[in-house]
């Protein structure tokens, strides 16, 4: 018995190169902690040169880079100061230049990372803004308001930063400007025309630089509608975010910006892409970011926040794909990225069962005790989870290191963190307890100071069990986790087809089954007893046990 669920009648990747993006494994490279070119302890942009011939042995289509312009690092580079350099304890345009001409020859596209809500508080824009003062239109370019009390020295609202703390600062003459996240990351105003140049400009700046797409960070949090008299923080918490009206997310009107990048996407041929990180109320507001006109493409990380558990994967995949049917676009998956604890670790967890609060937070807030969790249970769930995701239809984002079965770093020293969320009271339940354990430097040789990172030692430390995931060390290990990516990244392209599975019913509500248009069919089993397969039936990809799945694994049957 089967069960059909489309996606939408669209090309299959590499018939037509305008689709690229629509079935593509997209690798996110965080790139001061993927590869150290010169031996200061920060990777820069020559170390992604230095590794093209590895992301071309794994077989992913695309580089997509976080932020690697000029900054001070108050948020790990989304702290932008120049949208339109490198930064130069990274390398120099000409570095990145070099780059785009490395990964095209490989045929890996390049994907950057755009962040519109808000600059640096170094800004060129931002300081013209501070020197001219009240009522100038160098301040109407951010969201400035005037204090409350007799001489402005009370903030304009009570409203708190994402990453703790108020989130208005006062700049000393009686005005406040508005920052979601870090104080050093002043909100831009986008009802003001400059604004929208200064991206327009940013975005073909790149797309004339060979750039293929462009990640959008915070998308849902650009056009903002803010009355005379400022709500409070309760006030602003029980607002309706689901009806595109709410004064800070998520707002109609953010669509129109869209639709006018979309109109410099579509000047170049092919078309530049795009994909928003929109975290919105429900799957129809984030749809709205994914059609042809806007961005095209939005992050879905149901998976992501999604126990092991074969009745939600199910449940997720169904419903993601019909919004893809709706849209037009393509599925977006992704179980890792550089603001979450990585899933070997999540996995090896107890399971969230519903909670709200970003899984791995307690047990980071605990100090990261061995006695509550078990690796090896969450490296064998992450690789069945990972092989099943990359047998669906759709993009697939992974998380560098994630090849290697990285777990999350958890037992970081308060002197050695960087993220702000760490230091600045940021709800640890709801925000996670800084972000720093996934973004630790990886390991490419087994020895060494920094285990190949670089000559010299990595911006955060590594731990010593990071040898025993060293690049070197599974490429020399035939069952390792970084073979078995790169089997199933070449297997995947061979077999990918059209857009759609059908689901086959297994008899076992925690194994899951599903055949691909070609009869490419995948097979995981969330449960703790083997699965049994018919006679015959051998996989291309995992192995079986006396013709059996084993538990919490993945094998790929060819059709």
């Amino acid at each position: 018995m089967t069960d059909a669920v489309l996606a939408a009648g669209v090309p299959v990747l590499g018939s037509d190169d305008a689709a690229w993006w629509r079935q593509a494994v997209v690798y996110q490279v965080y790139p001061r902690s993927f590869a150290d070119s010169n031996g200061d302890g920060l990777g820069d942009i020559r170390g992604v040169t230095d590794k093209a011939d590895y992301l071309a042995g794994l077989g992913v289509d695309a580089v997509w880079l976080s932020p690697f312009y000029p900054s001070a690092l108050a948020d790990g580079g989304y702290d932008v100061d120049d949208y339109r350099n490198v930064d130069p304890r990274l390398g120099t345009l000409d570095d990145f230049d070099d780059m785009v001409a490395a990964l095209h020859e490989r045929g890996i596209k390049v994907i950057v990372d755009i962040v519109p809500n808000h600059s640096s508080d170094r800004h060129e824009m931002f300081r013209a803004a501070l020197a001219a003062g009240k009522g100038s239109p160098e301040r109407d370019r951010y969201i400035f308001r005037d204090g409350l009390g007799e001489n402005g020295e009370l903030p304009p609202a009570d409203w708190a930063s994402i990453f703790g703390g108020p989130a208005w600062e006062s700049v000393g003459d009686g005005q406040w400007y508005f920052h979601h996240f870090a104080t050093e990351q002043p909100d831009f105003n986008w009802d003001n025309p400059d604004v929208h140049a200064e991206f327009l400009h940013t975005l073909r700046f790149w797309s004339d630089r060979g750039v293929d797409g462009f990640r959008i960070d915070v998308a849902h949090g650009l056009s903002k509608d803010l009355p005379a008299v400022l709500p409070s923080q309760a006030e602003l918490d029980a607002m309706d975010t689901t009806d595109g009206q709410h004064p800070l997310w998520d707002r109609d009107a953010v669509h129109e910006i869209y639709r006018e990048w979309r109109q410099v996407f579509d000047e170049y041929d092919p078309p530049r892409i795009a994909v928003a990180e929109a975290w919105v109320a429900t799957p129809e507001r984030r749809a709205k970011y994914a059609t042809p006109e806007g961005l095209g493409q939005a992050f879905n990380f149901d998976l992501l926040e999604a126990d092991f558990d074969a009745a939600q994967f199910r449940h997720i995949v169904t419903d993601n794909l019909a919004q893809s049917a709706a849209t037009g676009s393509s599925s977006t998956w992704v179980l890792s990225n550089h603001d979450v604890v990585r899933h070997a670790t999540r996995y090896g967890l107890a399971p969230r069962r519903g909670s709200l609060a970003k899984q791995g937070s307690a047990w980071i807030l605990a100090g990261a005790p061995a006695d509550q969790i078990d690796l090896a249970r969450g490296s064998r769930q992450a690789l069945a989870a990972s092989l099943f995701l990359l047998g669906l239809p759709g993009s697939a984002y992974l998380y560098q290191g994630e090849e290697l079965g990285l777990h999350e770093v958890g037992d970081i020293k308060a002197e050695d963190r960087q993220d702000p969320a760490f230091f600045r009271g940021a709800d640890p339940e709801r925000d996670g307890l800084g972000r720093d354990g996934c973004r630790v430097p990886l390991p490419w040789t087994g020895t060494g100071s920094s285990f190949g990172f670089g000559a010299a030692g990595a911006h955060i430390p590594q731990p010593d069990w990071f040898a025993d995931y060293a690049v070197d060390v599974e490429d020399a290990d035939p069952a390792s986790s970084l073979n078995t990516y790169r089997r199933a990244l070449a297997l995947r392209h061979e077999l990918q087809t059209g857009e759609s599975l059908e689901w086959i019913d297994t008899g076992r509500d925690d194994v899951l089954r599903f055949v691909r248009p070609n009869g490419w069919q995948v097979v995981t089993n969330f449960g703790t007893e083997p699965f049994a397969l018919a006679e015959g039936e051998t996989p291309v990809l995992g192995e079986l046990v006396d013709g059996a799945v084993p538990a919490e694994t993945t094998v790929w049957l060819r059709g």
